[in-house]
C-alpha cells in the first residue's frame, strides 16, 4: 500500500494540477452566484448541479494528485 503525501498536490508542471485549481475555483464561483443572485428556481438547480459537478470532478483530479507519483524532472 502506498502512501499519500499532501505535498504531490502542488504539481506547476502537471496540466492535472492547473484543470483541478480552475474547476474548484468555477466552482467557489459557481456557489457564490447560487447564494448571492436572485435565480429562478431551474437557474438554481443547473447552477447548483453544475458546481456540483465541478467540485467532484475537481476532487477526482486532486486524489489522483496525490496519489501518483510525481513525473520525475526531465534532463536537460
Amino acid at each position: 500500500m502506498t502512501a499519500m503525501k499532501l505535498s504531490r498536490l502542488i504539481q506547476p508542471r502537471n496540466p492535472l494540477f492547473w484543470m483541478m485549481l480552475a474547476l474548484n475555483a468555477l466552482s467557489a464561483a459557481l456557489a457564490w452566484i447560487v447564494h448571492n443572485r436572485p435565480l429562478n428556481t431551474f437557474a438554481m438547480i443547473v447552477v447548483g448541479v453544475f458546481a456540483l459537478c465541478n467540485a467532484l470532478i475537481g476532487t477526482w483530479l486532486m486524489w489522483r494528485l496525490v496519489r501518483d507519483e510525481p513525473e520525475p524532472p526531465k534532463p536537460s
